[in-house]
């Protein structure tokens, strides 16, 4: 699933253009076409596809998994879920398998939307908390000091790892990201959030903001899901390494199911305190 990192990347990527295709800041909505309607969340599909025609894309945005494309009136919001893939191409080019949304934009370029498994959902919102709201704290936002953190953590009687990964909690953390800083942090993903002291909660928050900070430099991670460009898996210390050697110690890491989802730690180095 693709996590902050890589809604970061597709964010620049938008607004910025690559050399094969333009920035789609400023571009007007000539149409959409909804292939499938199911992955529409709101408004209903009529009302959908006549508010966005003619309306300007404004900026490009991000809150935790979510993009953002601010327009005149309302923002689009996009969630990738499983196996969401966006593209720039012109309106020409033929529609591909798992298509799921067009937008096309009076120059003759569109924004495909594409989803194998059919998980990704969009909105149309005249208010984007309505749907954001409910979201935790930005983890790489300076407002959310060690401190705040800590408390945060103490109050929880949860393992870390699912808690991490509760977007209510925190947003933007998934399976990836959240192995690697709690390795990083030599801290057991099963270990309770309330067990942690200060200066482990301190050390979790710097190593959090790291991996991310080193996700979206190298554009995400290209493992996992259907997202490609980006070079985070070559940095992987523990996450997909499962018998390899630990960076640290050299004991084989091993992988665990840990609420549920498929988890990679160093034995040695991340020991569950009981």
């Amino acid at each position: 699933m693709p996590e902050l990192p890589e809604i970061e990347t597709f964010r620049r990527i938008l607004r910025e253009g690559t050399p094969e295709n333009p920035s789609l800041l400023g571009k007007r909505v000539q149409e959409a076409r909804l292939l499938w309607e199911r992955t529409l969340a709101e408004p209903d599909p009529d009302g959908f596809q006549t508010r966005l025609v003619g309306q300007t894309i404004r900026s490009f945005g991000r809150r935790a998994k979510y993009l953002l494309i601010e327009l005149d009136d309302d923002t689009l919001i996009l969630h990738l879920r499983m196996s969401g893939d966006l593209r720039v191409e012109r309106d020409s080019a033929p529609i591909a398998p798992h298509d799921r949304f067009l937008l096309v934009f009076e120059d003759g370029f569109r924004l495909a939307f594409n989803d194998t498994r059919k998980f990704g959902r969009i909105w149309l919102l005249s208010e984007p908390s309505t749907l954001l709201r409910k979201l935790g704290p930005e983890p790489l936002d300076e407002s959310l000091t060690p401190e705040t953190f800590y408390a945060m953590l103490s109050s929880r009687q949860r393992q870390l790892k699912p808690l991490l990964m509760d977007q209510g909690f925190i947003a933007g953390l998934g399976n990836i990201y959240t192995d690697e800083a709690l390795y990083r942090s030599h801290l057991h993903p099963q270990s309770l959030a309330c067990a942690l002291d200060l200066a482990q909660s301190k050390a979790l928050l710097e190593n959090i903001r790291a991996v991310l900070e080193a996700g979206i430099a190298a554009n995400g991670a290209s493992i996992d899901w259907v997202y490609r460009g980006g070079g985070f898996q070559n940095e992987f210390q523990v996450y997909h390494r499962k018998g390899e050697p630990c960076y640290q110690c050299g004991t084989p890491i091993e992988r665990i199911v840990v609420g549920q989802r498929g988890t990679h730690i160093c034995p040695s180095c991340q020991k569950l305190n009981t």
